[in-house]
């Protein structure tokens, strides 16, 4: 378990499994939202009020070197650190064929799926501490099909999330990589539209799925 008295950093929380875990999770634990999205996480914060809940807002762009230093040095010097991390930001690029890769669109994706999340370890590291923990979300679409710009960036991502987690077992702190169910959100739309979304899992349910593997142990 967490340090409940530690605040929960999320980014990437204004929309889909962001902003439900931050629904989740605000009952007991006072939330950092960060998204790009100044409306959206101002309608995430009213319904974490309406809950009960508290809630720091940062609308900032992860891939800003500047804007995350000053936002991981005022969590140090309000709260001391965060007791847990939940980075569910990402950049879905088009999808294209392996040989038709734009290059803008592949520099967005690495950028934000890989760039800033490498750059969010370091900061972030310190405020975890030994006791924190870290969780990351999997979603295995490298090598497949049209998915150049989306699933190679992040299998890299994972990589990188994964080698971070190996250097940590002994000293923390504690990085975990949960793998959710496909649901209807915005960037599977992307991928899949027309799709018949019926089948997919509920985001808010979702959430509560996953939380007891991103509290436990």
């Amino acid at each position: 378990m967490t340090d409940t008295a530690l605040p929960v950093l999320i980014t990437g929380a204004s929309r889909g499994l962001g902003a439900a875990l931050a629904e989740a999770l605000a009952p007991g634990r006072h939330i950092i939202a960060v998204g790009r999205t100044t409306g959206a996480l101002e309608e995430l914060d009213d319904r974490i009020r309406a809950a009960g809940g508290q809630a720091t807002l940062a609308p900032m762009d992860i891939t800003v070197a500047e804007a995350m230093q000053q936002l991981c040095r005022s969590i140090h010097d309000r709260w001391g650190g965060v007791g847990l991390w939940l980075h569910t930001a990402i950049h879905a690029g088009p999808l294209a064929p392996a040989s038709h890769l734009a290059e803008k669109d592949l520099d967005s994706s690495i950028a934000v799926n890989l760039r800033a999340t490498a750059r969010l370890i370091a900061y972030v590291a310190p405020l975890l501490g030994q006791s924190g923990r870290a969780v990351f979300f999997d979603d295995p679409q490298g090598g497949e099909k049209f998915f150049g710009h989306y699933g190679t960036t992040k299998s890299a991502q994972m990589a990188l999330v994964r080698s971070w987690r190996a250097e940590s077992l002994k000293t923390g702190p504690d990085v975990r990589i949960l793998a959710p169910r496909p649901m209807p959100t915005a960037t599977r739309a992307r991928f899949y539209p027309g799709e018949d979304r019926a089948p997919l899992a509920d985001i808010r349910a979702e959430a509560a799925r996953l939380l007891p593997e991103i509290l436990e142990g």
